[in-house]
């Protein structure tokens, strides 16, 4: 882990929480737009299924590669920007590519696209524990243990894992290291709850975009979901500078020594339905946040938030209300969110106004730029389209 590993030390301490397990809570006061935890990856990969797909990203840095890329020639699979990129393809993994790929055997061939990115997993997640087996007993720290309390959801991920330990142990060279049935699903288990998403480059004309790569990241992954997040992720996979696959926690408010940091798991415009769906399935839990409270007695027509807003836009002074009332919400609120404890029927629409990007097809949240003096940054910076904007509130 890098600086900012050893930097959150000092901000950020480790509690057990009950029903929400290992979290991350402020150990001091914390200010809005301060960045809390910059954390390279314990390991990253593709998330283009090899059957079918060619990625038009490095297999090390997962930047766009130029013309000049340089594929693997033994494999001929993968493509790296330089020679320095390069260099990470072990041999163990470019035989094991390699195999895969020749072998096309009709029960890999149609596995859905998401298997053959799990053996992408696999790969790496075998290659760590040769290469570094102190970071691979990380891995295996983490939390996920395969049971999420859907029984379907259960049987589904045994299946694939009985497959693919199978698979790879028949067609790749030895494993590094002995790997049993067990240890694989252990694995599985852990990826799924702990992976994050590197997303291709924002575009309005593209509003589905496809993730480039999953990445491990240890201590981000202990950073419980909330509905309403204080915190949000940034990352500059496109940059030029070194560390371009790191992920960014960066506050979005002030909150006070002792609360736990929270992100959000996925956009937060997203309604009650739809989110308890995606983190019962994703995540085995069901979010009782207190927007989620509130939400989970509207009735069904009520439960586009999108439109909610459009109608809160009309309304005069709406929105001058909501600013004048902020310090109290924030003070009073013991949400992990905003802050936020109003009994009105849409307690989070402060959030939405403030801390939701504008742009079309974007759904990302602003957050403030990191503070440079004592006064907290006027400009707040979207974490999906990079688009930035004038603080209003802070402006005042």
């Amino acid at each position: 882990m890098n600086d900012g590993g050893a930097k959150a030390e000092t901000l950020l301490k480790v509690a057990e929480i009950g029903g929400r397990g290992r979290s991350l809570v402020a150990a001091q006061s914390l200010r809005a737009g301060q960045v809390i935890l910059r954390e390279s990856p314990l390991l990253l990969y593709s998330a283009f299924p090899f059957l079918s797909s060619v990625s038009p990203y490095c297999d090390h840095c997962f930047r766009l590669v130029p013309s000049s890329a340089q594929k693997c020639q033994s494999c001929s699979l993968v493509s790296f920007c330089s020679p320095n990129c390069l260099a990470s393809h072990t041999p163990w993994i470019c035989e094991s590519l390699r195999r895969l790929h020749q072998s096309s055997s009709a029960a890999f061939a149609d596995q859905p696209s998401d298997r053959q990115v799990q053996a992408r997993f696999l790969l790496s997640a075998y290659n760590l524990a040769a290469a570094s087996p102190s970071d691979f007993q990380v891995l295996l720290s983490l939390q996920g243990s395969g049971n999420n309390g859907d029984s379907s959801s259960s049987v589904t991920d045994s299946a694939a894992a009985k497959f693919l330990h199978s698979l790879l142990s028949a067609v790749c060279p030895p494993l590094p290291v002995p790997i049993s049935p067990e240890l694989t699903a252990a694995l599985l288990a852990k990826d799924k709850v702990n992976a994050f998403g590197l997303m291709e480059p924002f575009s309005v004309l593209n509003e589905k975009r496809s993730v480039r790569a999953y990445g491990i990241y240890p201590k981000t992954s202990f950073l419980n979901h909330d509905c309403l997040p204080n915190a949000c992720r940034f990352d500059y996979v496109d940059s030029a500078s070194d560390g371009n696959t790191d992920i960014i926690i960066r506050m979005i408010h002030d909150v006070p020594q002792g609360r736990e940091i929270c992100l959000s798991y996925f956009p937060v415009n997203m309604n009650y339905s739809s989110r308890q769906k995606r983190l019962l399935e994703d995540y085995g839990f069901k979010c009782d946040c207190d927007r989620c409270k509130v939400e989970s007695s509207w009735s069904e027509g009520e439960e586009d938030e999108n439109d909610v807003m459009e109608e809160m836009d009309d309304e005069d002074g709406q929105e001058e209300e909501m600013e004048d009332q902020e310090g109290d919400k924030e003070e009073e609120g013991e949400a992990c969110g905003n802050g936020v404890d109003d009994e009105s029927s849409f307690p989070h629409a402060y959030f939405f106004v403030r801390y939701m990007c504008e742009k079309e097809s974007c759904f990302g949240t602003l957050a403030p730029l990191p503070p440079k003096t004592n006064d907290a940054s006027k400009v707040l910076e979207c974490n999906v389209c990079g688009s930035l904007k004038e603080d209003e509130v802070s402006g005042n």
